[in-house]
């Protein structure tokens, strides 16, 4: 009965980010621009890292996989939030709904683990830099970024499944431009307050576990900054607060969306609109707007140019 129930709702209905149809055409510009802006700051660091001998370090490597994670994440929901701009019926299949939720967990999950892997980098360079090349050697670097993807995968799936076991038999319209686990749930034909408890503990030890030893990390960094000596200090400090500032911005509205406890709508799509589409295109920004060794590389491929 419970599989009868599930494929009476093929598709669900997104109410966008707001009722105005006017508003809705003046906002497809500005979203299409920062998407085609997000794809090829995140890719032109990618290639440039992969391209540039001398940014072929552990830093710039997990730099790279960090925009390609960046990239994949803004592509999830951008394109879709787009062309919905346009439609006065935007519809997403029940799969597509699902591969939403999966991609978002996914690469976000995946984001997270990466970052307190750039922290750990920055850790050993700053905190013990006459080890650093013995113990961030290429095959560490590379079993770090596999570990970071496994850990997002594994979470993905675990809130996957939870959502494919509820019967969906009648309500279909999500008041959003995505498929939000929490929205989502909402339209079950069935109590969801266990579920919703474990999904939220699910994505609460992930997020917070990931936030405390960032927390940890970059407070023992910049105390031992400050305490030891000067010299190239000025340069780690910066690329510290380059990071400092990536984390807030990822971590923020996530805290805001599943930790808060009044749910208020606006904010909430604004807090995804941010995550979403935002903040992969931040990251890149702030890497190259703070980096010597990024604005060096650049400079020296316009004028091979």
């Amino acid at each position: 009965m419970e599989d009868a129930n599930q494929t009476l709702v093929s598709e669900f209905i997104f109410q966008g980010l707001c009722a105005s149809r006017e508003l809705q055409i003046f906002l497809l510009l500005p979203f299409a621009t920062l998407y085609l802006m997000t794809v090829v700051g995140n890719l032109f660091i990618v290639i440039l890292i992969i391209t540039d001998h001398h940014l072929h370090s552990p830093m710039y490597f997990l730099l790279a996989n960090l925009s390609f994670v960046d990239f994949c994440l803004s592509s999830v929901n951008t394109p879709k939030l787009i062309t919905d701009l346009l439609k006065h019926n935007k519809t997403i299949s029940f799969g597509g709904c699902m591969s939403q939720i999966l991609g978002v967990h996914f690469f976000g999950g995946g984001e997270m683990v990466l970052l307190v892997t750039m922290a750990y980098d920055r850790y050993v360079a700053i905190c013990r830099p006459l080890h650093y090349t013995s113990i961030m050697d290429g095959q560490k670097c590379i079993w770090l970024v596999l570990i970071s993807w496994i850990i997002g995968f594994v979470h993905a799936i675990s809130q996957l499944i939870l959502i494919l076991e509820l019967p969906f038999c009648g309500p279909r319209v999500i008041d959003s431009f995505f498929c939000d686990i929490p929205l989502v749930m909402k339209l079950a034909c069935t109590d969801t307050d266990t579920l919703g408890i474990v999904i939220k503990a699910d994505s609460g030890v992930l997020a917070t576990t990931c936030f405390i030893l960032l927390l940890i990390s970059y407070t023992y960094i910049l105390l031992t900054v400050q305490l030891h000596s000067k010299d190239g200090s000025s340069k780690a400090l910066s690329t510290c607060t380059s990071h400092i500032i990536v984390v807030v911005l990822f971590f923020g509205p996530i805290i805001f969306i599943y930790l808060w406890p009044v749910n208020i709508t606006w904010v909430d799509k604004f807090l995804a609109v941010f995550y979403t589409v935002i903040t992969p295109l931040l990251n890149p920004a702030i890497y190259t707007l703070r980096n010597k060794d990024i604005k060096n590389a650049i400079k020296k491929l316009i004028n091979h140019t």
